[in-house]
């Protein structure tokens, strides 16, 4: 149990410290009226309290990823941890914090739209249409995943019934003003979210079930084939959501643009982010110590098709009981619904951005919103696992990006540029290897091909990034 609390405290305690040093980077400043006092349309732009707006970007970026994706990282074993501990401190809440913080400033506006200021706009036309097809891909896992389960529960309701119910639920929440359905009712789904991880928390502190310890010993993998699926570069993929994730960035608008205060945003994206980490963290660890240490978690798992579904169910319901079960239903199928709602709510604010197409009519979201669903729909009809490891990697890769246009925004401030640099290297450097390396991909297995080929690209990257930002540091701040 050491570990696992030592993981926990650092978490914890990166908010405070950590935390604090980058909204000094950022330098917020609570004079400065934000989006939701200057451009209030009542329908994405308002005021919202402070608790409401953290609940409500923690559900927006959970959905199943600290569940689903901790549990199958924790196949690989206690080094999990680590990724989740140091990756949420320094990868994924730097990330979270510093791009709302970029979006913050340019009005709310959306993630592509942001991104160009700082690395062109190339690069931006690029990421207005990647960042739309990974919100519809999200959209569409968070339609199967929620569906998949709702059929096994009640097998009477076939799964395609569960879709088009679904789908009917996001039509409508995502037309309908930021404060109808979102602000009103994802708090409460979100603490039931931090509910569950909680009541799993004191399972875990009372001893009943050993969690894994970090030591020479058990630093290895742990997956049933190994070769199949290193530790490098397949862990960093399948841990997202739990240390960082590009998703993220393109939820940070919507939250952007309601919050009250530039020293609010400090809980609200650096705080959920350490939430997702500290739930992440939390269910892999109760993964490991119910299935009796990684092996087992391994073993039951391919038993059951691999299915994180099915161990949450089981989990909950013999660790916190029939309450465990209730919140379990809530994790993973209203968390998701509700990712996918926002995912699909992204991709409109993104079309309406680049178009310029004013969204305060109901017809003009209306016919911005149905093709969007239309495609999404079209994802569901494919399998499950094909879209879920596209979905994956597209998510790191759209987090690399993000991280090279905060590192170009430090430089061009005249901040510390280290903090989101390192970073940027190391996860284009894990989405380069995993193209090359993964089956899915271009399946190069020989690593003394597929490492200098990832290191040469993430050079190139680099190099690409130092450019810009020079190019950037010349400009004074408040000329862009």
């Amino acid at each position: 149990m050491i570990t696992f609390i030592v993981c926990l405290t650092l978490l914890v305690t990166a908010y405070f410290t950590y935390g604090k040093y980058l909204e000094r980077q950022a330098g917020a400043d609570d004079s400065l009226p934000t989006p939701a006092f200057r451009m209030e349309d009542g329908v994405d732009y308002m005021k919202l309290p402070r608790w409401r707006v953290f609940l409500i970007q923690l559900l927006n970026i959970a959905g199943t990823g600290p569940i689903f994706g901790a549990i199958l990282g924790a196949c690989f074993g206690p080094v999990a941890f680590i990724w989740i501990t140091l990756g949420g401190i320094f990868f994924g809440a730097m990330h979270d914090y510093m791009s709302g913080m970029m979006i913050l400033r340019h009005d709310g506006k959306s993630l592509p739209e942001v991104i160009g200021v700082y690395l062109g706009q190339t690069t931006r036309s690029m990421v207005r249409y990647f960042s739309i097809a990974l919100l519809v891909l999200v959209g569409a896992v968070f339609i199967l995943s929620p569906a998949q389960l709702l059929s096994s529960l009640l097998p009477s309701i076939s799964q395609s019934v569960w879709i088009y119910l679904i789908l009917a639920y996001y039509v409508i929440a995502t037309m309908l003003p930021v404060d109808k359905v979102i602000g009103k009712i994802y708090p409460v789904f979100g603490v039931a979210l931090v509910a569950m991880a909680l009541g799993l928390l004191c399972v875990l502190l009372s001893g009943t079930y050993p969690i894994p310890e970090i030591s020479a010993a058990t630093l290895h993998n742990y997956q049933l084939n190994p070769e199949a699926l290193p530790i490098l570069p397949t862990l960093f993929i399948t841990i997202a959501c739990g240390a960082i994730s590009g998703f993220h960035a393109t939820q940070s608008p919507l939250m952007a643009r309601c919050v009250t205060s530039e020293r609010k945003c400090r809980s609200v994206f650096y705080g959920s982010m350490i939430s997702e980490s500290v739930i992440a963290l939390i269910w892999a660890a109760v993964a490991m110590a119910f299935f009796h240490g990684p092996t087992g978690l391994n073993e039951q798992l391919a038993e059951h098709g691999n299915n994180a579904a099915w161990a949450v169910d089981v989990i909950s319901r013999s660790t916190l009981g029939t309450v465990g079960a209730v919140l379990a239903l809530l994790g993973v199928v209203a968390a998701p619904i509700t990712s996918g709602d926002t995912a699909f709510r992204g991709a409109r604010l993104i079309v309406a951005d680049m178009f310029s197409y004013d969204q305060r009519r109901v017809l003009n979201r209306f016919l911005v919103c149905i093709p969007l669903f239309v495609v999404g729909y079209g994802i569901t009809l494919v399998d499950f696992d094909v879209v879920w490891r596209y979905f994956a990697w597209a998510n790191q890769t759209l987090a690399a990006v993000v991280l090279w246009s905060i590192y170009v925004w430090l430089v061009q401030r005249g901040k510390n540029y280290w903090i989101a640099l390192v970073p940027a290297i190391f996860m284009t450097f894990i989405d380069t290897f995993f193209v090359f390396y993964a089956p899915q991909f271009l399946g190069i297995e020989d690593r003394h091909i597929s490492l200098p080929l990832a290191g040469a690209i993430t050079l190139l990257f680099a190099y690409l990034a130092f450019r810009r930002a020079n190019v950037m540091k010349s400009l004074e701040p408040s000329s862009i």
